[in-house]
């Protein structure tokens, strides 16, 4: 009966044990997963990771993933974060992101750090689409119409906007100032592109149009020959009149 007793008395225990622990909240071994101010923290600096864990644990709040060599975040990298307020992704080796890098937690990030990488150029939706406060600064950008949009439509982190510097830009001119300031000097990237855009289909559309008239051209000079080929055809043949008359001679 004691045996017994005890044999239940575990069995409760190992059931307890299995409603109790919150199934899929296990810490990454390259991670340290704590407390803070009540919600789970992700802590994953400095761990020489080249890819996004794909184990972080689905009530995580903040994810720290900053000093690594991570290079790219792929679309949907964490969807499944529902929670997740604070991402930090500084100081890595991020040269892409996707589109729909942060699609499932757009609403609800407040956070997103990604400077200190080598991202040159960003798809605007993959930011427009938050409604995080961005850090963006130290990238070797190059400064065109979407890094323009993300500057005047996206929450940008005021005390960095200004370290968002042209690495690259249309014009030499640019290169190695802060976008903040080139803009403020009236340059519009947008407007640039779009006259590029004019041009290139001016250009196209002259070249249509040159080919056309070359074939209209060349037609008409074809037939022109070949007309002319008739008509000396015709004139080589005798005239039925001149061929009356001799037969009836020869008669």
């Amino acid at each position: 009966l004691h045996m017994r007793r005890k044999w239940s008395s575990v069995a409760q225990a190992f059931f307890c044990l299995l409603l109790c622990v919150p199934w899929g909240s296990s810490c990454p071994p390259s991670c340290q997963c704590t407390e803070r101010a009540g919600a789970k923290a992700v802590l994953c600096s400095s761990r020489h990771l080249e890819e996004i864990p794909k184990d972080i644990p689905k009530d995580a709040v903040f994810l720290k993933l900053d000093a690594n060599s991570i290079t790219r975040i792929p679309s949907n990298a964490f969807r499944h974060l529902s929670h997740l307020e604070e991402l930090d992704l500084s100081r890595n080796a991020i040269e892409k992101i996707d589109r729909a890098a942060f699609k499932g937690v757009a609403a609800g990030l407040r956070t997103l750090d990604l400077s200190s990488n080598r991202i040159r150029s960003i798809p605007k939706e993959a930011l427009l689409a938050l409604n995080a406060k961005l850090r963006l600064a130290n990238n070797p950008w190059h400064c065109e119409c979407a890094l323009q949009e993300v500057l005047w439509e996206a929450q940008l982190d005021p005390d960095s906007v200004q370290d968002i510097t042209c690495h690259t830009a249309p014009r030499e001119e640019y290169v190695g100032k802060p976008l903040l300031q080139v803009l403020d000097a009236g340059v519009n990237f947008c407007s640039v592109r779009q006259r590029t855009t004019d041009v290139a289909m001016f250009i196209t559309m002259f070249g249509w149009f040159a080919m056309v008239i070359v074939y209209v051209i060349c037609y008409v000079r074809h037939n022109r020959e070949d007309t002319c080929k008739h008509v000396d055809y015709l004139k080589s043949l005798p005239s039925t009149q001149g061929h009356a008359e001799t037969t009836s001679t020869a008669l």
